[in-house]
């Protein structure tokens, strides 16, 4: 699942890729099944009021199934092949826009808020486990636009977006420019962390789910934060930047709730930076 010189090209030109058939329609009917597992056994756990937020960011840390989905080959590959053989899981969420929602996203980039410098040695994996359309507010790229440095962002702590600040660029952007992302069940794109993207309303009667990873190699550093994660998935590390974690065993560990609530709380500066009112309450 290596990627082509011509995808190569394609990614740094652009700043993304897709799509790319990564899961079969049996492989995202378990990986499915598996999350609506996960869902009851959070409710078993008296965890319902928190359900969201623990699937929101970090969830590779309290699901196993989170982890092999992460380091399936068909996703890794095209992964290591822009990043090298050296390969950290700094970040697993789901990313859930419900039917028939106005919940949006504006236009940013992701590197602003994330402590992580304007580095090229991250990228984001975008798995579609539904339909992705632009009825269902799928993401929207501006080609090129990782080639710009991190721009000024504001915050609008709009209720209505579900970033942690509401965050937007301060530019404007040539919507007419964008490209739409559309994706089937099982295919995933990739972008860089400098892209500018955002998406619109869910209008479908269906909720647009996706599963996003974020990777790094581990010369990437947290640069606003005391400390930092990930997980090892390819390779070696030979720099020390990060505190090593092994994936979880099974849902919700006691042991597990308390190092992710202990890593939110650590990430939690970065970004939180400069920020005026309080991060939204999944972040």
């Amino acid at each position: 699942m290596k990627l082509s010189d011509e995808q190569l090209l394609q990614y740094r030109s652009n700043g993304y890729l897709f799509p790319l058939d990564a899961f079969s329609a049996p492989q995202i009917e378990m990986i499915l099944a598996e999350f609506a597992q996960a869902q009851a056994n959070a409710s078993a756990l008296g965890l319902e009021s928190e359900w969201p937020r623990l699937i929101r960011a970090n969830a590779h840390y309290l699901l196993p199934f989170v982890y092999q989905v992460a380091t399936a080959p068909r996703l890794l590959d095209p992964v290591e092949s822009i990043l090298g053989s050296n390969l950290l899981l700094w970040s697993a969420e789901f990313f859930i826009k419900g039917a028939q929602t106005d919940k949006i996203v504006s236009w940013h980039q992701d590197l602003t808020y994330w402590g992580l410098g304007e580095t090229d040695d991250e990228i984001t994996a975008w798995v579609a486990l539904s339909d992705v359309n632009l009825e269902s507010g799928c993401m929207r790229f501006l080609p090129g636009s990782h080639q710009q440095p991190i721009l000024p962002h504001r915050d609008t702590f709009d209720t209505d977006n579900l970033l942690s600040r509401g965050q937007q660029v301060a530019v404007e952007v040539d919507e007419n420019q964008a490209v739409n992302v559309e994706l089937s069940p099982g295919q995933m794109s990739l972008h860089h962390g400098r892209i500018f993207h955002a998406s619109g309303p869910n209008r479908s009667g269906h909720d647009r789910i996706g599963l996003v990873f974020r990777f790094l190699t581990p010369g990437v550093r947290q640069q606003v934060s005391q400390r930092d994660y990930a997980m090892q998935v390819r390779g070696i590390d030979d720099q020390g930047n990060w505190i090593h974690v092994a994936p979880p065993t099974r849902n919700f560990a006691a042991g597990d709730l308390e190092l992710y609530e202990r890593i939110r709380e650590d990430q939690r500066s970065a970004l939180a930076e400069g920020a005026t009112e309080e991060l939204h309450k999944a972040y």
